[in-house]
């Protein structure tokens, strides 16, 4: 497992918080995933409220896990489909690396270089406490921005790479946001799988 104190830029966290794997998929394996995800899963596109504002969520997204692993967040009710063999396959391996058992994942369909992420924490109630979220990337590559929630000059980013794996734990969600931004270059789809546990 790489740290990113080896290659990363000022004011990201620590690997107590923070680690990349940046290849934890062979481009073979995760050629194939990326295409058979693309096709196999039902994306949807959720609306979300934004200074009293209606606005559709700038990626698809879907949501797969275990029966009573219901989720919400910034006012979206998610019901978990059911896991396809595929996922299942693809949860073993991170469970395995993690040490962490998961029973929920989202997926997010960057279309183009316009969808994002907005910066946010995943510290919902239904997470529990200092959650391990582990965050598979395929396909584009893609800037992955952080910053500290009280300490403004802690901020940084890193690139997400096709087949990698970043691995959220710790008090990363207490302390520190996290944002896909838009890219000012044109890029293709990007598919991201974070993988949690919903208590």
């Amino acid at each position: 497992m790489l740290s990113l104190f080896e290659n990363r830029s000022p004011g990201i966290p620590d690997e107590s918080n923070l680690q990349l794997l940046p290849q934890f998929g062979e481009t073979k394996w995760a050629n194939k995933i990326y295409k058979q995800l693309r096709d196999e899963i039902e994306w949807d596109q959720y609306h979300i409220q934004i200074f009293g504002k209606r606005m559709p969520q700038p990626r698809l997204t879907a949501w797969y896990g275990e029966t009573n692993a219901a989720y919400s967040y910034s006012g979206i009710q998610l019901i978990p489909k059911v896991f396809t063999p595929c996922l299942l396959k693809i949860k073993a391996l991170v469970e395995e690396v993690c040490e962490q058992k998961f029973n929920s994942v989202l997926l997010n369909l960057y279309r183009n270089q316009n969808d994002s992420m907005g910066w946010h924490s995943d510290d919902e109630k239904e997470l529990g406490e200092n959650p391990v979220i582990a965050s598979l990337s395929l396909g584009e590559t893609r800037v992955f921005q952080v910053r500290h929630k009280t300490q403004k000059a802690l901020k940084g980013k890193l690139e997400l790479t096709h087949g990698s794996l970043l691995i959220m734990k710790g008090e990363m969600q207490s302390n520190w946001q996290h944002a896909v931004p838009k890219s000012r270059k044109e890029c293709g789809p990007r598919i991201n799988l974070t993988f949690r546990k919903i208590y």
